[in-house]
């Protein structure tokens, strides 16, 4: 199983979309800092999260979400 999730800045209004296999390990790495995309917008709260069959999938619904129209859906549909 692969998760499309979306966690937020508990101190900052930062958004951020990824994928993994391993949701919780993910977001551990996330507030532990080992992620440089991340590391200054610490700590973070998982905001939603879909999962999929395969990593392609999960890819592919990453990429939308972080495109014009994903990025409108997911503040309308998955984001408060």
């Amino acid at each position: 199983m692969w998760y499309v999730y979306v966690i937020k800045s508990e101190e900052k209004n930062w958004k951020y979309v990824d994928h993994s296999s391993n949701l919780k390990e993910r977001i551990n790495q996330h507030n532990a800092g080992k992620t440089s995309a991340t590391r200054n917008y610490r700590p973070f709260k998982l905001v939603s999260y879909i999962d999929v069959n395969s990593e392609e999938k999960a890819i592919n619904l990453e990429k939308y979400l972080k495109s014009g129209s994903g990025i409108a859906w997911m503040n309308k549909r998955l984001v408060d």
